[in-house]
């Protein structure tokens, strides 16, 4: 039963909360027949509560109007505010393009431009400022800054806007916070944070019952036996609100920080979850600042379907295609160091459907990939990552005392057979 409880937190807390090493929160990818109530609650704007678009791939959307817009139009709004929230699923690379298509139009219009990150922690600060002042080539950045320890998605699904930022000598700004220090709020509460670490995270606000709303429907979507529902479960929520708020108060706050201290406008990039109904990262900058702001999110909608969203969700909602497998391949390998062993080691059997397919074992220790021999999980991480769909790498493997030889296929039918088995 504990161990059934632990998977099912960990699953609760991959959707909730945006993990960074894991998955999405709220990756918002929806089935026409399954719609997700996340997507149609009575929030946001008083005057748009119980009014839905019928969003439709490959338009955008005012929700002020409740009608199609143009890109230009869109944009011409934005020039007014200076807090533009442009929400992302973060594996979805059509998101990432129209973040570009945004960065890059209103700097058009006005250099004076900053672009905040959720993907980035404060501590590595000064390696995005040498990114930006282009000191750095790419590989020296991913390696600095441990991109794939750090975020783990492929970052080639924001290598255009990082580029983007170098070309321009934009200013890039982290957002988050390292992920020890919301574990410890998820664990023991903001009260076990030490005077340090407070002056990281500000003082965590949750009674917002709007937002509760919110995170609760996520929270309730799960499967959850009835031996772990009561005192327990409740535990359970209120243990991850606190790690979702403590994000969003954090973000709210070097968002405003980065704004008031550059007076530049800022296109800020993070996770949907993070900005829907303008109740997240977003509402906690407007308590502590009065800059205008506006909202821009992505929807994804199945092929030749129409998807059911509040006008509440946010200013403007554009539809995205859906696609049966990600742009690129995520192994979904988990790795660890030993002390004493110069080889990598498989920490948890895998989970992600390529690497469990290829039969990677908890305790496989890696004596070479493609002949090379790594010894640091980000430069294994980098090196995966330059494989695309139809590849095949080979590892061998130590395990109980034999070497073993496992090939990892990149083949998309593998993620399109888990995404179905889901759905069923």
């Amino acid at each position: 039963m504990a161990r059934k409880s632990r998977q099912i937190t960990n699953r609760i807390q991959r959707k909730l909360l945006g993990i960074i090493f894991l998955t999405v929160f709220l990756s918002i990818v929806l089935m026409a027949e399954d719609q997700d109530k996340s997507l149609t609650l009575p929030l946001g704007p008083p005057a748009l509560r119980g009014k839905y678009l019928e969003v439709v791939a490959g338009q955008l959307y005012s929700a002020r109007s409740g009608k199609v817009v143009t890109f230009e139009q869109m944009v011409k709004d934005l020039k007014k505010v200076r807090l533009v929230y442009a929400g992302e699923t973060h594996d979805n690379q059509e998101m990432h393009d129209w973040q570009v298509r945004i960065i890059k139009s209103l700097y058009n219009q006005d250099p004076n431009l900053g672009i905040g990150l959720e993907q980035v922690t404060v501590d590595l600060q000064p390696i995005l400022d040498s990114w930006a002042a282009g000191k750095l080539s790419q590989e020296e950045f991913l390696r600095q800054i441990n991109w794939y320890l750090t975020w783990n998605f492929n970052f080639g699904y924001y290598q255009k806007i990082f580029n983007l930022a170098k070309e321009k000598k934009i200013p890039v700004f982290a957002l988050n916070v390292p992920r020890d220090l919301i574990t410890k709020i998820r664990k023991q509460g903001y009260q076990a944070m030490s005077e340090e670490e407070k002056k990281l995270i500000p003082p965590l606000d949750l009674n917002y019952e709007e937002h509760r709303l919110l995170i609760r429907t996520v929270f309730e979507s799960e499967e959850i036996p009835p031996q772990m529902k009561g005192n327990s479960l409740e535990a359970m929520f209120e243990s991850l609100y606190r790690a979702q708020v403590a994000w969003d108060e954090t973000m709210g706050l070097n968002v405003i920080r980065a704004a008031e201290t550059t007076g530049c406008r800022m296109v800020v990039l993070a996770g949907s979850g993070h900005l829907i109904y303008n109740l997240g990262l977003n509402l906690r900058a407007s308590r502590l600042s009065r800059l205008p702001s506006a909202t821009v999110i992505g929807v994804v909608v199945p092929e030749n379907s129409k998807l059911k969203v509040s006008r509440g969700l946010a200013d403007y909602i554009y539809g995205v295609k859906k696609k049966d497998y990600p742009d690129y391949p995520a192994p979904g390998l988990s790795l660890k160091k030993v002390e004493g062993l110069s080889n990598l080691v498989v920490n948890a059997d895998p989970k992600e459907p390529l690497t469990k397919e290829a039969r990677f074992k908890k305790g496989d220790v890696i004596l070479s990939v493609a002949d090379k021999h790594f010894d640091d999980p980000n430069e294994l991480k980098i090196f995966l990552a330059g494989f695309n769909w139809g590849d095949e790498v080979e590892f061998q493997v130590l395990r109980n005392g034999e070497v073993v030889t496992i090939n990892l296929a990149f083949e998309p039918e593998l993620v399109v057979k888990k995404e179905k088995m889901s759905e069923n």
